[in-house]
This record gives structure tokens, sequence and C-alpha cells, in this order.
């Protein structure tokens, strides 16, 4: 179950690289594509490393549906997939809504004691080192730590937008390690979209795949 989830958030659908396109370099895009298919190949060896032995090469299927006819199965699948749209719409709409509540929050109290610094923009800080360290000049890596941070979470999008407004004030090379940084579902919000997608087709599996995550 990890690796199924690791590499689910380590990628993207390619149904929406060419909006990633539209939003960033289509060079950066495709690099980010590479790379990421390796680098996850490389951490899920590190951490989950998995052998088949002899005996398990047998794979037994069971609970399959017999005598199904085909408008049975498509009325199924339809169904199916009605549940996970609306449970995977709420869970965006939920994380993206308090994601803007941290903020107002974290803005206000901080306005009391004459700053206004949101949830995201305290996050900056916290990945002004890792983008440092990934080889972000130190006068840009707090604008690229926001950005990222921002990707974390609420999702690749909103972070694009954000990235688009101060592209033009990035060197290549911190706008390449951003832009590569973004192509990927590793967020807070698709835990939830991947969580809903579980829960709406196998309500018993979620405790297994969150405590899996």
């Amino acid at each position: 179950m990890y690796t199924m989830a690791a590499t689910a958030m380590s990628t993207v659908s390619m149904s929406i690289v060419g909006a990633y396109m539209t939003m960033l370099e289509p060079k950066y895009v495709v690099a980010a594509l590479v790379l990421n298919m390796f680098s996850t190949f490389i951490v899920l060896s590190l951490i989950n490393p998995y052998r088949v032995d002899a005996s398990e090469e047998n794979i037994q299927m069971s609970n399959l549906h017999e005598g199904q006819s085909f408008f049975e199965m498509l009325g199924e699948y339809i169904l199916a997939g009605f549940k996970v749209a609306i449970i995977v719409a709420a869970m965006l709409i939920g994380f993206i809504a308090l994601i803007a509540a941290l903020n107002a929050l974290f803005a206000t109290v901080t306005g009391w004691f004459g700053y206004s610094i949101s949830f995201q923009g305290i996050l900056g800080y916290i990945f002004y080192p890792i983008a440092w360290v990934m080889g972000v000049p130190s006068s840009e890596a707090l604008q690229v730590g926001s950005i990222m941070a921002t990707k974390l979470v609420s999702n690749e999008f909103v972070a694009m937008m954000d990235l688009q407004k101060i592209a033009s004030t990035l060197s290549p090379r911190a706008e390449g390690i951003i832009s590569v940084f973004l192509v990927s579902f590793a967020n807070f919000s698709s835990i939830g979209i991947i969580a809903g997608a579980v829960k709406g087709l196998n309500e018993e599996q979620v405790t297994w795949f969150l405590a899996s995550v």
C-alpha cells in the first residue's frame, strides 16, 4: 500500500501535463516527469524493498464478479465513480478552505504585534534551508520555500499560480528547481483525495491506507 501511495503522489496524470505546460516552462515539466519517476524507484527501493518469493508468484483471485450483464456492470462502475468524484471534491474543498482559514488566523494574530505573516509565509521560513540545500540561491530561497510550502499544504496548481506571479524575478536556476519540484501530486490534499477514493471503493481499507502513508 505504501508503494502504491508513494507512486501515485510522486507522479502526475498525463491528462493534466498539458495544463502544467501552460503554467510552467515545458522543458521543466518534461524533466520533472523523468526525474520523479527514477527518484521514486530509488526511494521505494530504500524504504520499502520488496522481493517476491516463489511461493507468492501464484496469485489467487477471489471475490470476482460472475454472471454480470454489461449494463449491470456499467451501472455499478458509474455509481462507484460518482461516489469517488463527490468524495474527492469534498476533500479538495475542505483542504483548501482549511489553508485559507489558517492563513487568515495567522495573519490576524501576527497583526496584533505589528506584522502580517500568513501560515504559508511561516512555512516559507521553515522551507528556506530545504530550498537552499536543493541549490536555490540564498537570496531567492525564501520566495521559493514559500511556494514549496504552498504546494505541500494545498496543491500544485495553487503553487504554480503563485510561481507565475514571481517567475520573472527568479533566476533560471531557481525557476528550474522549483518548477521540477511542483510537478507531482505530493501534498496534503492528495492524501485526502486518495483516502477519499479508497473510502469510496472500499471503506474498510481507509485506516490501513492512512497508517501506511
